[in-house]
């Protein structure tokens, strides 16, 4: 068996051509509508799943069939599932979900709550699922998507965040209780993810509510960091909110640091704004110069930029889909075969994964179903047609649902112990090298580990938040996030804003959010109070002209504008339409331009 295996590798490395980087043919409607079924599956036995064994915990415990707590005491999976429902044409049950959430969930609670997952998880779940109520056949109330109950929860859940904001540089503490607000004795030690991931979800509230706190907080944050960078133009892993100082100074795209640029990008989309923009092509330059070595974006020292760590992490598999999103497709394809090599060596990516070893990483071997790879493929997929990111996407469906499947859901996996269900196939795929040592791995030293796999009794509420969406969009190009204008529906207080015609941002945790939605709630709530402006102007009364040479104590010069001539009458002040000036107005196929393209 062995001398068959080795030659049949012989042949396949030696003979065949190699297909790294060779487009793969098209897949069939057929071969597309199989996938998209067998995505559904696994994400109806999860959710079941949780339903049965887990609800109201947070999460599911896949080997025990029982829940745990792990965020909050949210009914967390509920809430990160909600949206996928929609997406999966699943209506009904959207809405009894969405109900049962109104009903069950309460904030007003003695816990304490990780700011970050707390808002990417919470926060954009519910505002997500408020922007697709409508679509999902839900009664709205009048004026929405600027008002509803679903809104008015996301809005609870981030107000109780706001106490962690107040610090003197305006960065947030990591963890807030949410009845009684920041812990005195609260570590000022955050990462730079938990201090730049909130623009988004805070943006967004702001603009549906016309509460201008959210936004000005997570600006706030946001520029207090990009002072902090280095004389390199780089950031390190973990800072002080209280001084300013890096306590970690590895720089990264990885973990701790990931969100931070993906909402720089998303933000700069959604809210048309250059600030982000920039900021972000300044690091991307930075980056560039320093962590990128080869093919790869290792670790650096930020202020020197020499290498710290030469390890790939799973959770830096978001950049190609990021760089696609900046239209940077070269670069985002090479960076994902590359990430993809490593996928295909493991049938998975593991947490780190060390570059000179071309191996995991001690103790650092797990996969935990996260979603990035796949995130990726699905941009690019819909950048390019072309069908080898949809080859992920297989290769993805049938690792999980063979390796992870287990009787109450999917399970974390380590990914040492997957190479024991890799098939053949996968082993062809791979270097000579790499398949003489998976061989090896496979048959030689832990023969009696096969019978004996291991499993991290946990699934991770991102499962189906992310990664079964991010599959599931990747084989379904016709769904209603992939539209392109030609599909819309009205809402707003005159019922004339069109929203849902695509164009959707997703958050971080796959939330996906409207921004059409924030245009129009924050036209009506600036033209409320242009109007609110003029009626107190008008009630006030009318002082006689005096010479402007003279100025009112306390008055600030501001008689100039409420003081008339004799004969002459109030003009009322024109309501203006805002207009949002921006370099990169046009997006394509999940490409941004910028003037210059």
């Amino acid at each position: 068996m062995l001398t068959f295996l080795f030659s049949a590798v012989f042949c396949a490395t030696y003979l065949s051509p190699s297909i790294s980087h060779v487009k793969g043919r098209d897949f069939t409607e057929q071969e597309m509508s199989h996938y998209r079924d067998r995505i559904k599956a696994m994400f109806y036995h999860a959710y079941n799943s949780y339903l049965e064994n887990a609800y109201p915990y947070d999460e599911l415990r896949p080997l025990t069939c029982d829940g745990q707590d792990t965020w909050g005491s949210f009914s967390l999976t509920l809430i990160d599932a909600l949206d996928t429902l929609l997406i999966l044409g699943n209506h009904t049950e959207f809405q009894r979900v969405a109900t049962l959430l109104q009903d069950t969930v309460d904030f007003d609670t003695d816990v304490n709550a990780s700011v970050f997952e707390t808002n990417i998880r919470v926060v954009g779940g519910l505002l997500s699922a408020h922007l697709l109520s409508k679509r999902a056949g839900m009664e709205v109330e009048e004026g929405w998507p600027c008002s509803g109950p679903l809104l008015r929860m996301a809005e609870d859940a981030a107000r109780r965040l706001l106490p962690a904001f107040q610090t003197p540089t305006g960065m947030p503490y990591g963890t807030v209780n949410l009845l009684r607000g920041v812990n005195p004795s609260e570590t000022p030690v955050t990462c730079t993810a938990g201090v730049g991931t909130f623009i988004l979800e805070f943006s967004s509230l702001s603009r549906l509510t016309g509460d201008p706190v959210f936004e000005n907080v997570a600006r706030k944050a946001l520029r207090a960091l990009w002072r902090t960078r280095s004389d390199i133009g780089l950031v390190g892993n973990h800072i002080d909110v209280i001084t300013s100082k890096w306590v970690a100074q590895d720089a990264g795209i990885g973990a701790g640091v990931d969100s931070y640029f993906e909402y720089l990008v998303k933000g700069a989309i959604m809210l048309q704004d250059e600030e982000l923009l920039a900021m972000f092509h300044e690091f991307d330059k930075s980056i560039t110069n320093y962590p990128k070595f080869d093919v790869w974006l290792l670790w650096v020292q930020m202020h020197k930029g020499t290498v710290s760590m030469p390890v790939f992490q799973s959770l830096e598999a978001f950049w190609p889909g990021l760089q696609s999103l900046t239209g940077d497709i070269s670069s985002a394809t090479k960076t994902f075969h590359n990430y993809y090599s490593v996928w295909r060596q493991f049938g998975g990516l593991p947490e780190f994964y060390s570059i000179p070893q071309g191996y995991t990483v001690d103790k650092r071997e797990g996969y935990p179903l996260r979603p990035e790879l796949i995130e990726s493929a699905m941009y690019l997929y819909k950048a390019t047609g072309d069908p080898t990111f949809m080859q992920l996407g297989r290769d993805a469906v049938e690792s999980i649902d063979k390796i992870s499947r287990v009787n109450c859901g999917f399970a974390t996996v380590s990914v040492s112990e997957l190479h024991f269900k890799t098939s053949l196939e996968t082993i062809l795929r791979l270097k000579p090298a790499q398949s003489l040592n998976m061989l090896i791995f496979l048959f030689l030293p832990k023969v009696k580990d096969v019978r004996d796999h291991k499993l991290d009794n946990r699934m991770e509420s991102f499962f189906l938040a992310e990664t079964i969406k991010y599959l599931y969009l990747l084989f379904d190009p016709e769904n209603f996030l992939h539209n392109t204008g030609t599909e819309f529906e009205l809402g707003g207080l005159q019922g004339d804003c069109i929203l849902s015609a695509g164009g959707y941002v997703f958050n971080t945790e796959a939330h996906p959010l409207d921004p059409a939605a924030l245009h129009c709630c924050s036209r009506h709530h600036s033209e409320r109070r242009e109007l609110q402006d003029i009626l107190i102007s008008l009630s006030e009364p009318l002082r006689p002209a005096t010479d402007q040479s003279e100025e009112t104590p306390g008055a600030g010069g501001s008689q100039e504008s409420i003081a008339l001539k004799p004969g002459e009458r109030r003009k009322a002040r024109v309501l203006s339409c805002p207009t949002q000036p921006f370099s990169a107005k046009l997006a394509a196929m999940g490409q941004v331009f910028s003037d210059d393209s």
